[in-house]
């Protein structure tokens, strides 16, 4: 997002929309930041089908502006439905389909999915929701298709995460896109959340109890944090865990649903974006001190997991 622009984000809410997400997605993009200084953020409102009394079970919204709110919104958050299976009001599917014609970003927490799909907008798409209804999604839309095991899934400008804390996750990826890796480091740590779990994680890790209690990661994963530069592999990881290679992918796959390579990679890639925002252009410095050896390399894996060139991502994030 260049300096000094305004982001409109705008979240439908209904009775029985969940109180979590709701509080996600106004601590993201509704808070002020005084920890980024002059640093431009988002405005930010929820809205209804009308101005309306949202209820829930333990708490009232009053005050609630209409849709008309998402004709002005860059960014729009749908929701979660309790009756998902049920076709929403026409005027809730008009108006997330007017965002989407006019190029909105369209999100969706949870099963907010169900209404992007009841408006036709998922169609021939990549999409996720929460695991426990992913079985009703695919009998009521055969056109999606449902990533199901996943935190989210990003196709072009349309957002969706599995449920609840996964809104988390895909509100910083969100922010990351918008204003890079620094200011997403910075909301996170505030937040005492982890800056970045890849959408591909699974929504839900099995943790059989161990007969001999487990040692955690950490201290492994720290020291390859601090010495990324070096050239790292499964078995210096495994060496240094004092591990068998196929335990420590075990470990992996428990504590963080992902391999060793992969998350030594994607640590690398955001070491590089870190380097790249403070001023470093010079290509071949990034990849050495971030540790993916050449140019080429850095091009072809800061490519895959950011969707640009380390040189396109210099003009929008660099100093």
């Amino acid at each position: 997002m260049p300096p000094g622009s305004s982001h409109h984000v705008v979240m439908i809410v209904d009775s029985g929309s969940n109180p979590f997400e709701m509080g996600v997605a106004t601590e993201l993009f509704g808070l002020a930041r005084p920890e980024l200084g002059d640093h431009p953020w988002y405005s930010f409102t929820l809205c209804a089908l009308g101005p309306v009394r949202v209820n829930h079970d333990f708490f009232t919204l009053t005050g609630v502006p209409d849709l008309g709110e998402v004709d002005r919104a860059d960014t729009v958050i749908v929701s979660n439905r309790p009756d998902s299976w049920v076709r929403p009001p026409q005027p809730l599917l008009d108006a997330v389909t007017r965002a989407h014609d006019r190029g909105a970003r369209l999100v969706s927490f949870c099963t907010g999915a169900f209404t992007l799909a009841h408006a036709g907008l998922l169609d021939g798409r990549r999409a996720t929701t929460h695991w426990q209804w992913a079985d009703l999604f695919r009998d009521l839309f055969p056109l999606v298709t449902l990533v199901p095991d996943v935190l989210y899934v990003q196709d072009g400008l349309i957002h969706t995460a599995a449920g609840s804390a996964a809104a988390l996750d895909l509100g910083l990826h969100l922010i990351r896109q918008d204003h890079g890796t620094e200011v997403v480091n910075t909301v996170s740590r505030r937040l005492v959340f982890a800056a970045h779990r890849d959408g591909g994680q699974r929504q839900f890790v099995t943790r059989p109890v161990p007969d001999v209690p487990d040692e955690s990661l950490g201290p492994v994963l720290a020291w390859a944090r601090a010495n990324l530069r070096e050239p790292l592999t499964v078995a210096s990881l495994a060496t240094r865990a004092a591990v068998s290679q196929a335990t420590l992918h075990r470990r992996f796959q428990a504590e963080l649903g992902t391999t060793p390579l992969a998350w030594l990679t994607a640590e690398r890639v955001d070491l590089a974006r870190s380097l790249i925002e403070r001023g470093e252009s010079r290509l071949d410095v990034v990849a050495r001190r971030s540790g993916l050896g050449s140019a080429s390399n850095l091009r072809a894996q800061f490519h895959r997991r950011t969707g640009l060139t380390p040189s396109a991502y210099r003009r929008r994030f660099g100093p």
